[in-house]
């Protein structure tokens, strides 16, 4: 028997193990986290102590600021005290009457270091008086020569003292002290000019006598007493006056400033003045520039009007000029869908293969190809034999156009430019899109057609007839034939009707259908045998002749219009035009229509194909000095790159007024101008004609999602110019437009060199929609590569509930069974209880539903997922949370961000809202 094991004290069984094991693994973990809160908590000590620091510096640098300005501010008051003080004691000077005070000092100075001013001092003696007799006879006049000598003395004290209060209150600079001698009294005339006393010389006392020397002694003796007595008094004046001085330096300093900043103010005032006059003047000469340039333009206005005056009236006479039997040839456009043999049908009139010479066998630019009149009867002459119509139009240009979807801008272009046009239907499939796009444009305009129901040929065992009428050739056909004919028929006719026209076989329409311009006529073809071809010749000449007639009788006045820009070796940017009336000379001045405004230039040559060939297809032209209305012509001249596709052309004589013709030229360009606008960052587009360019433009711009930008458009062969113009995408951040597409041009060598060494990329093709396919090819694999770098970011919107019946491991990994209530879960989704404060539960490793692994589940599906938690391995379902709290995926502003960049097609509204609801669960702005 099996002994039964004693159950611990603890309990759990034989759980110890596990949980010893679960326990090792908890406690790493736990010390991970410690040393993670750890550093944390050291870096953000580490910060806020940094900000601290920061901040004290900050305090003190003002503390220290708003001290100065403290300390400023008392120096300034204290310095306006004293000057108040001083301006109440009398005492205040200027800077300029402490210089002179100064100056006086200096005076004062010199004359003691002469020996002049003698100062009391310990070593001072009086000077010995002896007696004499005739000092005592002369005592009765002493007293009145020292009364004389008092006198003097006074006048000079008060003098002295006039000085020094002169000094003190008009605060000028005392003037120096005048000391008078006896022998030279009042002997200068000059009250500005100081005397100076000079000693008496020793042979002078010798020479006088003894009595007049002692007396004259005497008196001197007295005089230099009150002499030193004055100037010790000034000299504490002088003492006062140098304290006074130090003590106003800062005053000065004060009055320096304030004279600084006078001056400052009116150099500033000067300036300001000067600046008002100078902008006067500009002012000034600007309004008379503006006023010179308007009465200019009200001349050129004045002058354009009178032309355009005369211009109007010469046309007049050119229409009034118009007879029935001088009728231009008729334009008819063919048009239809592509493929259904509208090239194929003008080879088979033309005798050539250029359907066969196409790249892909589709027309991808606008032709013309004129057919003579011979040309026309020749070509209906079975025909002719029963009808008996006389041909009077001097010959045919047909306007061949393509097909493509993408070329509605030269469908529209040629429909609008002809008198007549053929609507190819393709008798096997019937009305098609591009189809019914042409017969929109046709009834638009109002252009009478044919419908030329092409391919009969390949009605089942059709009896081919070459070159024949099909009403004779359908009398060769089987009954089985003529069945399925019939019943395809009617079918195109009903297709027809649906689109508002009424048709019907043209030889079995009445005369009320003929008058009536609602009923268009049918006409079976094959451009393969040529069975119908001349019934569509002749009914096309009908047509004109018996309604059109006014429209195609033939004047003067210049009708041109641009059919394609293209660049030819040997010749340079040429023009292809479609002179419709008037005429054309070789030397003309012509004036085209650009972006970049109206241009003028010399036709150094016409150039036209030879009859029955194609406009478009390289071959040996005919050089011609004038052309006459309706052909199509190849202009040579100088500067034309830049001309727009559908623009008219006028040319200027001698009776023109050039901005008149120049105004009119440029009358219609608001549409060719967002046709051909660019943008700042975009791929390059090159094509071989301007009318491919605009058609490039277009799908880029319309028919891809989303629009894909160009930055730089240009016309033929691609040169290293081209390649670095484009390069700086890479150097803007926007790789992926650093390409070029480039659509039935030459690329040069050097170029592809360039383009290699500068990461350029260049997408060539010779059929247009091949070009979109590679591009598009292009962007979706970039597109692809961007959401792979983008999807550990990209966090998919989802709302999760845990089956609690299907759980299949409850710690790491984590497997259970979930309902997917809201949104798409995917692989690699984080998912997080906000329930429990944003519990990070782990990350979806794989989803598996019926056994099979896919990549997303989305709204209202269950499936198995594995939950692999990294940071937290010992998270368990039951012990942290349960099927009770539902998992919601962790959004950031991040993943939001990358989620709108790569995956918006990805994701529905009902996605897109519930990331909204998310993004308030989780707080992101």
């Amino acid at each position: 028997k099996k002994k039964k094991k004693k159950k611990g004290a603890g309990g759990g069984g034989g759980d110890g193990k596990d949980d010893a094991k679960v326990s090792a693994r908890g406690k790493l973990v736990a010390e991970r986290l410690r040393l993670q809160r750890e550093e944390e908590e050291r870096i953000k000590a580490e910060e806020e102590a940094e900000r601290q620091r920061i901040a004290a510096i900050e305090a003190a640098e003002e503390a220290e600021r708003k001290r100065i300005e403290e300390e400023k501010e008392k120096k300034r008051k204290k310095k306006q005290d004293k000057i108040e003080r001083q301006k109440k004691e009398g005492t205040y000077m200027t800077k300029a009457q402490k210089q002179k005070a100064a100056l006086a000092q200096q005076r004062l100075e010199a004359m003691k270091a002469a020996g002049m001013v003698v100062g009391p001092t310990a070593n001072h003696r009086k000077r010995v008086v002896y007696g004499s007799k005739k000092m005592k006879d002369k005592e009765g006049t002493t007293p009145k020569r020292d009364t004389q000598d008092d006198h003097d003395q006074n006048n000079a004290v008060k003098d002295n003292n006039a000085q020094e209060k002169n000094l003190d209150i008009t605060k000028k600079d005392p003037s120096p002290v005048q000391v008078i001698n006896k022998d030279h009294t009042d002997t200068s005339d000059d009250a500005g000019k100081s005397i100076v006393a000079k000693e008496p010389q020793p042979q002078q006392a010798k020479e006088e006598k003894m009595d007049e020397w002692d007396a004259d002694s005497k008196d001197d003796w007295d005089a230099d007493s009150d002499s030193d007595d004055k100037f010790d008094d000034l000299a504490e004046r002088l003492k006062q006056v140098k304290t006074t001085q130090e003590e106003n330096d800062d005053e000065d300093l004060a009055e320096k400033e304030k004279e600084k900043e006078k001056e400052k103010l009116r150099q500033l005032g000067i300036e300001r003045k000067k600046r008002e006059e100078e902008e006067s003047e500009r002012r000034a000469a600007f309004l008379e520039q503006q006023r010179e340039i308007e009465i200019q333009d009200n001349l050129k206005a004045q002058r354009r009007d009178e032309g355009k005056k005369k211009r109007e009236e010469q046309e007049k006479q050119n229409l009034a000029a118009r007879t029935r039997d001088n009728l231009r040839c008729p334009i008819a456009v063919i048009m239809g869908h592509v493929d259904t043999g509208k090239t194929k049908l003008l080879d088979k009139i033309r005798n050539t293969n250029v359907q066969g010479g196409e790249a892909g066998g589709i027309t991808q630019q606008i032709g013309a190809t004129y057919f003579e009149k011979k040309t026309l009867e020749t070509q209906t002459a079975k025909l002719n034999k029963t009808e008996n119509f006389d041909i009077t139009v001097p010959g045919m240009l047909v306007i061949d156009t393509p097909g493509h979807e993408s070329f509605t801008n030269l469908r529209s272009r040629g429909s609008s430019l002809c008198d007549v046009a053929i609507l190819v239907v393709d008798l096997m499939h019937g009305l098609e899109q591009q189809t019914i796009e042409s017969l929109n444009m046709l009834k638009k305009r109002g252009t009478p057609f044919v419908v030329a129901l092409n391919k009969v040929d390949r009605c089942y065992a059709w009896k081919t007839c070459p070159d024949t009428p099909i009403r004779d050739a359908l009398k060769e056909q089987p009954e089985g034939t003529l069945s399925e004919f019939r019943s395809r028929c009617s079918d195109a006719k009903l297709q027809l009707q649906e689109n508002g026209v009424n048709t019907n076989l043209y030889w079995e329409m009445g005369s009320d259908d003929w008058s009536n311009s609602d009923f268009v006529p049918l006409v079976p073809t094959s451009a393969v045998s040529g069975e119908g071809v001349q019934d569509v010749l002749l009914l096309l000449c009908q047509m004109a002749q018996r309604k059109l007639w006014e429209k195609l009788m033939w004047h003067a006045n210049l009708q041109c219009t641009v059919l394609e820009v293209k660049q030819i070796d040997g010749l340079g940017m040429t023009v292809d035009v479609l002179v419709v009336n008037g005429f054309l000379r070789e030397g003309d001045k012509a004036v085209f229509c650009t972006l970049d405004g109206p241009i003028v230039t010399e036709i150094r040559g016409l150039l036209t194909p030879p009859p029955s060939r194609e406009m478009r297809i390289k071959s040996e032209y005919i050089h011609h000095k004038e052309v006459k209305g309706a052909l199509g012509v190849k202009i040579i001249g100088n500067g034309l790159e830049k001309v727009m596709a559908g623009t008219p052309v006028l040319t200027i004589h001698s009776e023109d007024e050039e901005e008149d013709i120049k105004a009119e030229v440029m009358s219609d360009l608001t549409n060719l101008q967002d046709k051909l606008s660019v943008d700042k960052k975009g791929v390059m587009v090159q094509a071989s004609t301007l009318g491919a360019l605009e058609a490039l433009l277009q799908f880029l711009r319309e028919e891809t999602k989303p629009p894909i930008p160009v930055s730089a458009v240009g016309i033929g062969t691609i040169h290293k110019r081209d390649v670095s113009k484009i390069s700086i995408m890479n150097e803007k951040g926007f790789s992926e437009y650093a390409t070029i597409l480039a659509f039935d041009v030459d690329i040069n060598a050097e170029a592809r060199e360039h383009a290699q060494f500068m990461n350029v990329r260049i997408f060539t093709a010779d059929i247009i929609y091949h070009l979109f396919d590679q591009f598009t090819r292009y962007m979706e694999q970039l597109a692809e590569k961007r959401r792979e770098e983008a999807a550990a970011i990209a966090v998919f919107p989802s709302i999760v509930r845990i089956l609690p019946q299907h759980i299949f491991n409850q710690k790491d990994p984590i497997i259970v069974g979930v309902e997917v209530v809201e949104g798409i879960l995917k692989v690699g989704t984080p998912l997080c209880v906000p329930a429990l404060g944003g519990l990070h539960v782990g990350n979806v490793i794989s989803i598996e539903a019926n056994g099979k692994e896919q990549e997303t589940a989305k709204k209202g599906s269950s499936v198995a997922c594995k939950i692999i938690n990294e940071t937290n391995p010992t998270i368990t379902y039951g012990r942290q949370f349960d099927s009770s709290h539902s998992l919601y995926s962790t959004l950031t502003r991040a993943s939001i961000d990358a989620l709108k960049a790569n995956f918006k097609d990805k994701l529905e509204n009902e996605d897109w809202k519930l990331v909204v609801k998310l993004k308030k669960v989780f707080n992101i702005l």
